[in-house]
């Protein structure tokens, strides 16, 4: 997020999710000596007090909108990761090239293969949160239908009137198409980090079968290819019948 000098303008203002659910309000910034402004002070509804790093906060005029955590991490798996193998695959270039030494490919291959498992396992990290947080959307939804029949219910049998009705109805269905929109971002977040995570396995996979197959030696290569021997002809002799015999 751009530093901003006069951030503190939006002390007092309200903060909502990428929703449009309402956060709290700004009360304050936590800001370092040299003037960084590193974190925000929120006022939840509760009347507690949440500290968020400005980071997770998009500031546009009036607007304040507290970014999701997990999009934000997934987004950045899903550039190093790839980014990560390029280089990787480059550093190999490199070596058969001979532009390198054998020395100093296996020192930084050692050392981007380690950042590269360490950034699958977080991203693994990262799958099971969506899908925690997809399962609680699911359950948010099943929930708001749950209240939907009771609202219709209720208002069918004439204990809500038609003002109430409307009110509530349009509540409820507002929190279904957040809830719905929300679900739906996870979804595509998690499919994309999958992907990158099974392009990446498959690749492993086919440069272990190419290591494999440029380490068999040529007889048994030989062997394995040459042709099997086909099997003897069957022989049918069929007994001649004559008319007699019919």
């Amino acid at each position: 997020m751009p530093q901003d000098p006069n951030l503190f303008l939006s002390v007092g203002k309200q903060i909502k999710d990428e929703y449009g659910r309402v956060v709290g309000k700004v009360a304050s910034f936590a800001v370092s000596p040299n003037g960084k402004f590193d974190a925000a002070f929120i006022e939840q509804g509760s009347g507690k007090f949440l500290k968020l790093p400005t980071e997770h906060l998009k500031f546009d005029g009036a607007e304040v909108t507290l970014m999701s955590e997990i999009k934000s991490k997934a987004a950045l798996l899903c550039d190093q990761i790839p980014l990560l193998w390029r280089k990787d695959q480059a550093l190999k270039e490199l070596v058969e090239k001979k532009k390198i030494s054998q020395e100093l490919y296996e020192e930084l291959h050692n050392s981007f293969d380690g950042a590269l498992t360490q950034l699958k396992t977080e991203a693994q990290s990262i799958i099971e949160e969506i899908n925690k947080e997809i399962a609680r959307c699911a359950e948010e939804t099943r929930e708001l239908n749950y209240a939907l029949v009771h609202l219709e219910i209720e208002h069918e049998i004439g204990k809500i009137d038609d003002q109430y009705y409307g009110a509530a109805f349009a509540i409820i269905q507002e929190n279904l198409r957040r809830v719905n929109v929300e679900k739906n971002d996870l979804e595509l977040t998690k499919n994309k980090l999958s992907n990158i995570l099974l392009g990446e396995d498959l690749k492993t996979a086919v440069e272990e079968k190419d290591k494999v197959k440029a380490e068999t030696p040529k007889e048994h290569a030989l062997t394995s290819s040459s042709p099997e021997l086909p099997e003897p002809p069957v022989v049918v002799y069929v007994k001649e019948i004559g008319r007699s015999g019919i």
